[in-house]
């Protein structure tokens, strides 16, 4: 069995080692979590598991990287699935969150500050949250148009970093366990591999320790809906778009609500998970017997 995924468990061991050294290195060079230093980081973080893809996939296995691992440009109507699935899902959550006790509608964005607003000074939140007033149309369009542009742009760069790793050399190796298991374990390696950062406050800033738990089912809720569009459109570019799109959708689901925690609201909270259940639950009846044979290329 170990031997059957070696490649797998080698690509595994290389990007968690690359990748949580490089959060403990970042850390003991007494950069703060949350300085201007941390987005770059966190760009990097997303880049490793790409790198040790390839370097596994041509140097240790000696095969190609392109068409294996399907890194296709052909457009289908799946990238457009990719592209405009994620804000419904936000949106989704942003329903559901509204559901839960002492959760209630806020169009003065008072939610999003509550959450996230600790990691600002009193005064950029009061000029953040003055100029977001000033708008003439509410906050919640423009951030829409601004997720979306750039889940096909820049953010669809950064998430191809881990889309290669991901959905794209591991989910290869793992095609044989089949569509649901092979997802389910993907999900469970992905979520993990936040740990550093999650526990540095990111996506759950309010329960960090929490966040490590829930960040994995999380992920494994995630996965199989990543590795359906990315079979479906037959090209791990349409996960880098759909993950890039998420990125920068998923807030929608927090901007317009008051109450709740991070644990509980939002596309990462609770709300979400119920959202991510239903769509799965909507898979498997729309596609019960679907598998991974498109991924069969040798």
């Amino acid at each position: 069995m170990l031997r059957k995924y070696r490649y797998a468990l080698i690509f595994i061991a290389l990007t968690f080692l690359i990748n949580w050294l490089l959060i403990g290195m970042f850390l003991a060079l007494g950069e703060g979590w949350g300085s201007t230093a941390t987005p770059v980081v966190l760009v990097a973080y997303m880049f490793v598991p790409m790198l040790v893809a390839i370097l596994v996939q041509k140097l240790i296995k000696h095969e190609k990287v392109i068409k294996p691992l399907q890194v296709s440009f052909k457009l289908n109507r799946w990238f457009l699935a990719a592209w405009l699935l994620p804000p419904l899902l936000a949106i989704g959550a942003l329903g559901i969150s509204l559901l839960w006790p002492g959760v209630h509608y806020s169009p003065e964005l008072t939610g999003m500050f509550d959450i996230f607003g600790q990691n600002l000074s009193p005064e950029q939140a009061a000029q953040m949250r003055a100029q977001m007033e000033a708008l003439p149309i509410s906050y919640f369009w423009i951030a829409l148009i601004q997720g979306l542009i750039a889940g096909i742009t820049v953010n669809a760069v950064a998430a191809f970093g881990e889309e290669l790793g991901w959905r794209g050399f591991l989910l290869r190796e793992f095609r044989e366990l089949g569509f649901w298991r092979a997802s389910l374990l993907i999900g469970f390696i992905w979520g993990l591999w936040h740990a550093p950062v999650i526990l540095q406050g990111h996506n759950y800033p309010q329960h960090p320790v929490a966040g490590v738990g829930m960040m994995i089912i999380w992920c494994m809720l995630l996965t199989p809906i990543f590795v359906y569009i990315r079979v479906k459109a037959q090209s791990v570019i349409a996960a880098a778009i759909m993950h890039g799109t998420l990125n920068g959708t998923a807030g929608l689901a927090i901007l317009m609500i008051q109450g709740g925690n991070d644990l509980t609201v939002g596309l990462t909270g609770l709300a979400g998970f119920l959202v991510l259940l239903l769509t799965n639950i909507l898979i498997a009846w729309l596609n019960p017997k679907f598998d991974l044979k498109p991924l069969a290329y040798e």
